[in-house]
């Protein structure tokens, strides 16, 4: 089996969070780190505005793109054309567990059609030369997650997947909202162990409730890889340990004032471009954690940001809050 490329840490697809703005942030924070789209549909992408949908800046590599579908012609059309826009990686999902989905008869619903998600990768693989992967849960609704995730393994390991990538719940597509789907179902890691036990030419990372540096140590001792959302999107500090823990690397910027400092010049020219400040700044507000002034510092862009004309001057004196009250605190 082709070795997958070798990204031991990735950034989640998140909907209406890792767009372009937010992806370019989080590479100012880390260079190794394989980052995702949001998830795109087939439909959106052979018949929509791809350049708005899928324009990304050549800084961001490597970035992936995610597609939901389950028509496998319709996928390799729409891998191709993402293949030759330039990412670095087609991931299927079969683990997004809303209604909309489901009515698309996408996402985590095909965990319970693993020959149909095997065509996909299929047509998928023999269209692009760029690695296929999937995503997917451990299993949905009354499945037993054992036999569950064994099948779809197997069955797009058959096909050629380069990597898989598990998120360690069941999802319940009755009875729990997609909200509810990322907390509720208890989390197993111990299942996608055992997966990779099973499969161990296959490349598996994981992805749910993984919150810091010491989890990821722990998780890359018995798979190929990490994968986190919510905590890189509220808490994106953390990504500054990415590349020093996972990749013997030095992190590229040393701290959030040195952050903002490298996204000036991305800013002043999406600004000049006629992007709102707050399109980008609203992925920044988790900036500065626990610190003196943080408080502040996210009113500041709350309320500056979104104002019309607001420039980087607001995510500049949005950082001063914090970086006077940090002073203040080591002079007292």
């Amino acid at each position: 089996m082709k070795k997958y490329q070798g990204y031991r840490f990735a950034v989640a697809p998140m909907m209406d969070w890792t767009d372009r703005h937010c992806r370019f942030f989080h590479r100012i924070l880390s260079k190794r780190a394989l980052l995702y789209t949001e998830m795109v549909t087939t439909g959106a992408v052979i018949h929509g505005d791809r350049q708005r949908l899928l324009g990304f800046a050549s800084e961001e590599h490597p970035v992936a793109v995610q597609l939901g579908g389950s028509n496998p012609r319709d996928l390799a059309v729409a891998a191709r054309i993402c293949a030759d826009l330039g990412y670095d990686e087609i991931n299927l999902n079969v683990g997004c567990p809303s209604d909309r989905v489901q009515e698309g008869r996408f996402g985590a619903c095909l965990m319970a059609e693993p020959e149909l998600v095997g065509e996909c990768v299929a047509a998928m693989k023999a269209t692009v030369s760029v690695p296929v992967t999937v995503k997917c849960r451990i299993g949905i609704d009354e499945q037993d997650p054992e036999a569950a995730l064994d099948r779809i393994t197997a069955t797009v390991r058959a096909a050629g997947v380069d990597a898989l990538i598990v998120h360690a719940r069941k999802a319940w597509l009755k009875g729990l909202s997609p909200k509810e789907n990322r907390d509720v179902p208890p989390l197993d890691y111990g299942r996608v162990y055992r997966l990779k036990q099973a499969y161990p030419d296959l490349p598996i990372a994981i992805n749910g409730g993984i919150k810091d540096a010491d989890a990821w140590r722990e998780h890359c001792a018995h798979l190929d890889g990490v994968m986190i959302g919510r905590e890189a999107y509220q808490n994106p500090e953390i990504l500054l340990t990415v590349d020093p823990m996972l990749f013997d690397d030095a992190a590229p910027v040393a701290d959030s004032f040195e952050a903002i400092e490298a996204m000036a010049p991305y800013i002043e020219a999406r600004l000049a471009e006629g992007v709102r400040l707050s399109s980008i700044t609203r992925h920044m507000i988790g900036l500065f954690p626990g610190r003196p002034g943080a408080r502040l510092y996210r009113r500041h862009l709350a309320t500056e940001a979104v104002k019309p004309g607001a420039g980087l001057d607001v995510l500049v004196d949005a950082a001063g809050h914090v970086r006077r009250a940090m002073e203040a605190k080591a002079a007292a």
